[in-house]
């Protein structure tokens, strides 16, 4: 009996040891630190989005489509350089501007579109296809870039 205490008395000290040397580990790691470390020396970044299409037909035979960008909400920083990088994958092409800008171009399908970006004031600014705008042409097809 006296064995079997003894016994569990260890067992119960070696796991003490051992889980202070992995808290001990894990404060002592400067992980975070790191991280921080990448992030401020990374000068642009890149956001990335795809175009998207919805099909569907109705009980009575009615086809319906809805274009999207994916996502359709990003944060784009203030003030710093930003790579937006739309593939396109649905649709033929996506010709759009970015509502309060004199930003204008293209997504065509199989190809990647790379649209620097860097927002000197807050707000959220529209992504717009031009093609597809309202419902009956498969839209509005809007992403919202919100700057902060």
């Amino acid at each position: 009996m006296k064995f079997i205490i003894i016994r569990r008395k260890w067992l119960l000290v070696g796991l003490a040891i051992v889980a202070l040397g992995l808290s001990g580990w894990y404060y002592l790691i400067p992980l975070t630190a790191e991280t921080a470390k990448m992030e401020n020396s990374v000068q642009n970044f890149e956001i990335n989005m795809v175009t998207g299409e919805y099909k569907t037909t109705t009980k009575d035979g009615k086809e319906l489509e809805a274009y999207r960008w994916d996502p359709g909400t990003i944060f784009i920083p203030q003030d710093k350089q930003v790579n937006l990088k739309i593939f396109g994958v649905n649709g033929s092409e996506h010709p759009f501007h970015i509502e309060g800008t004199d930003i204008k171009g293209v997504v065509r399908k199989g190809k990647e579109t790379v649209i620097p970006l860097m927002f000197k004031k807050e707000g959220t600014y529209r992504l717009i296809c031009e093609t597809h705008i309202h419902s009956g042409s498969g839209g509005p097809m809007i992403a919202y870039l919100v700057v902060d």
